[in-house]
């Protein structure tokens, strides 16, 4: 199968050519040719070929929750993330007790042990807590957050198959730095939720720590005199990942993040919850209330709940900021792929990678969505 007739984005940025796809697998990108019109081509009609969309921090969509016991949940959400050009996705749990992380890991298992279908692949899991400051906790239920526990996330990790890739911690917690060593032998660890100060994270992101949770939320401000852990990330932090749904983050704020980072270092995520992509309303983020007005997911305190909308909307967002198109796309696909280890699968356009990709349009909404080969939703 070919892609012909589009402008693909590939790791050395926008080239118009076309895409041989074989065995599920990117086999060549080659410029146009006279035989590209033949049959057995996807026309992608002069827009832009991207690698899928992959957001390793979404907690929930289409009324659907990576935690709900219902061992469907997560089929169902990732068959409407795929409708949206997210290809891929780690399911994010949140601060839970014992048993609901383990029904939650359990869930992930016996997803990942069945066949592909036809929704975004669930590339591991984003252990979201429960090893927190009751601080920032934020929309974190308070009852369940407890103190760095080598031994849960094991056992989580255990009973999940070993599909953990990122593991969050708030590193001025008693433990906590243990802890950041032991995780990072198994997979990324990211800071989060956390009232620490410039040296302690520096200190965790020097011993094992790479990653920045939701960059500016649930953490001490950044000041000239106490730059804490957003001045300590810029120092030393490999990936940040950033909010773009425009209500976690002012809009200059993400335009100046990615200048002040570089386009290499972001994670652009959704944080999205289960009332992604469905009318305000009533409804539930890790046991707790939210509501949901004009776009706007709240607890009862008016505390932010996570947001409502995909990733393919952050991107369309980030890129009327003001972002380059270029850093947002790589900051949805490539970027988070090598954070968690997937950049040698997914994550780019590249011959030897997954068939995971996505066609839009000029005003980046989505036409095609294509995972691993298979051509599972046209618009």
């Amino acid at each position: 199968m070919k892609i012909v007739n589009g402008i693909l984005f590939t790791e050395s940025g926008f080239y118009r050519g076309t895409l041989q796809v074989e065995n599920g697998g990117i086999v060549s990108i080659a410029a146009p040719s006279p035989e590209d019109g033949r049959e057995g081509c996807v026309d992608a009609a002069g827009g832009y070929v991207l690698p899928g969309l992959l957001d390793i921090h979404i907690h929930g969509y289409a009324g659907c929750d990576a935690s709900d016991p219902d061992p469907q949940a997560l089929r169902r959400m990732a068959r409407a993330m795929a409708r949206e050009g997210v290809t891929g996705f780690l399911g994010t749990t949140m601060a839970l007790p014992r048993s609901e992380l383990r029904q939650a890991a359990g869930n992930f298992a016996a997803f990942r042990s069945s066949p592909e279908g036809d929704g975004a692949v669930l590339w591991g899991m984003h252990m979201e807590g429960p090893f927190f400051s009751r601080g920032k906790r934020g929309a974190q239920a308070e009852s369940a957050i407890v103190p760095p526990d080598i031994p849960l996330f094991e056992e989580i990790n255990r009973v999940s198959g070993g599909m953990i890739r990122l593991v969050d911690v708030a590193p001025e917690l008693p433990g906590a730095l243990p802890f950041i060593r032991r995780a990072a032998q198994t997979c990324a660890v990211s800071l989060a939720h956390t009232e620490a100060d410039y040296d302690t994270a520096a200190q965790a992101l020097r011993q094992g720590a790479d990653h920045i949770t939701h960059l500016y939320n649930a953490m001490p401000p950044y000041a000239h005199r106490a730059p804490g852990v957003i001045g300590a990330a810029a120092d030393f932090a490999r990936y940040c990942e950033l909010i773009g749904d425009g209500v976690h983050l002012h809009p200059a704020v993400v335009r100046q993040t990615f200048s002040f980072f570089g386009g290499d270092r972001i994670c652009l995520i959704s944080d999205c919850m289960r009332a992604g992509g469905l009318p305000d309303g009533a409804y539930t983020l890790g046991g707790q209330a939210v509501r949901v007005e004009n776009g706007k997911a709240t607890l009862p305190d008016g505390t932010l709940a996570g947001s409502v909308v995909s990733l393919s909307e952050c991107l369309r967002r980030v890129i009327r900021f003001g972002v380059p198109a270029e850093q947002a796309i790589r900051s949805a696909t490539l970027i988070p792929a090598q954070s968690v280890g997937l950049g040698d699968v997914t994550g780019s356009l590249r011959p030897g990678k997954r068939a995971d990709l996505v066609v839009m349009d000029a005003g980046w909404q989505v036409r095609l969505v294509m995972i691993g080969g298979r051509i599972v939703h046209r618009a």
